[in-house]
């Protein structure tokens, strides 16, 4: 078969298994996320072994489904950042300082703490802490936009937490190489203050671009006359912030990608960009991004002695997250429910803890087993937050709320 055919059959799949797997899990009263996410992992090498079947002999099969994963958790973090406002946004400042701060801070110690006892050398307990302190906001994002929670204190304090989350975890990886000796790409202690230098810089300029020149552009770009100018300019946009928040500012794509949508949701026609971009990510990338990640974790891998690990691993990666941002809520004036539906937001890892693991593997500071159980770690967290915020956001659903579009 064609590698194109194989391309077109398996998007095919995918998606099929994506909707399925959402309406399977609705119908039991649980978020779509979930049963997407399920269904990634029966697909993957877990049980099925998707991309090894007899059919499929394209070697650049699973990276081309890897990409377009990729494109759909730009996408998904576009549209969080259009259902938003800034001002609203900046409001929660104090609340996504002190749960982005305590948010990183308490899995970091909870890390350490757990690789001492372990009995791990210093490095690699320091190491197993900077694994826990990553947060994947694009799971909880999701949640909330499909309980109309995302405009909420706590969504608003989420979004701005993992952004903060995500720039100590990056400094503090730097700041390990640098120490440790781990990364011959860091020069030096100067070279981590240069980092940071360019993460203010990114977020100064990108900052003042949005503001005061892209909902100018907008308006020049709505009177020309091109077929879908306005979706096909936001594409650029959206995927120039992306790659400028980790070329240039050394974050996560999805920070820019977050930006970009937040800066257009104050543009003169918000409403055209929602309905555009709901379309495209609901009915074609998101599905995708949800099967991948489950796609990428194997169980087979598992023995008895890295079972025990993982779930102990579990546990503080969760009960840190809950009990450091669930904190950092409080002390902003949260009340005690929002305070752990905030922390319980932070729960997911991501992309930001497999580059890590990624790194620490390479440079031989954890093993191939730890790696494993780091990936299906990821799976467990995203299993586990949707039904949880579902829950602590039960009777918050029934309170007057603005509507979102989502596209499950």
């Amino acid at each position: 078969m064609l590698p194109f055919l194989q391309l077109i059959l398996a998007i095919a799949i995918i998606i099929f298994a994506a909707k399925l797997g959402g309406y399977l899990s609705n119908r039991v009263g649980q978020p779509a996320v979930v049963g997407e996410v399920l269904a990634g992992l029966l697909l993957g090498p877990s049980v099925l072994n998707f991309f090894h079947l007899p059919f499929f002999t394209d070697p650049h099969l699973e990276e081309s489904i890897v990409h377009m994963a990729e494109l759909g958790v730009l996408l998904l973090m576009f549209i969080a950042g259009l259902e938003l406002h800034l001002e609203e946004l900046v409001k929660a400042g104090k609340t996504a300082f002190f749960a982005g701060v305590l948010g990183f801070g308490i899995p970091l110690l909870a890390g350490f703490g757990l690789g001492s006892l372990m009995g791990y050398p210093l490095e690699q307990a320091v190491f197993l802490g900077l694994l826990l302190s990553p947060t994947s906001i694009s799971i909880s994002a999701q949640v909330l936009m499909e309980l109309k929670q995302l405009r909420s204190k706590v969504g608003m304090g989420l979004l701005g937490a993992a952004v903060i989350d995500d720039v100590l975890v990056v400094l503090s990886l730097s700041l390990y190489g640098v120490l440790l000796g781990g990364s011959e790409a860091i020069g030096g202690v100067g070279e981590v203050g240069i980092i940071l230098l360019k993460m203010l810089g990114f977020l100064i300029v990108s900052h003042a671009f949005g503001i005061w020149v892209l909902p100018k552009l907008v308006d020049i770009v709505k009177k020309l006359p091109v077929s879908q100018g306005l979706i096909s300019f936001a594409f650029v946009m959206l995927f120039f912030f992306a790659w400028s928040a980790e070329a240039l500012g050394h974050m996560a794509t999805i920070i820019g990608a977050f930006m970009a949508g937040l800066f257009f949701s104050r543009s003169s026609v918000p409403q055209s960009f929602r309905d555009g971009f709901s379309a495209i990510a609901y009915g074609f990338f998101v599905p995708i991004f949800f099967i991948s990640i489950g796609l990428e974790a194997n169980i087979r891998l598992l023995t008895a002695d890295s079972l025990w690990f993982l779930l102990i691993l579990l546990l503080a990666a969760i009960l840190s997250k809950v009990i450091g941002a669930g904190a950092g809520g409080a002390l902003s004036g949260l009340s005690l429910k929002e305070s752990l539906q905030l922390g319980a937001g932070m729960i997911p890892r991501g992309e930001v803890m497999l580059i890590a693991a990624t790194v620490g593997l390479v440079e031989g500071i954890i093993t191939n087993n730890t790696f494993s159980t780091v990936i299906v770690l990821v799976i467990a967290t995203t299993l586990l937050t949707p039904p949880l915020l579902r829950i602590l956001f039960s009777k918050a659903r029934s309170q007057k709320s603005e509507p979102v579009q989502v596209g499950d």
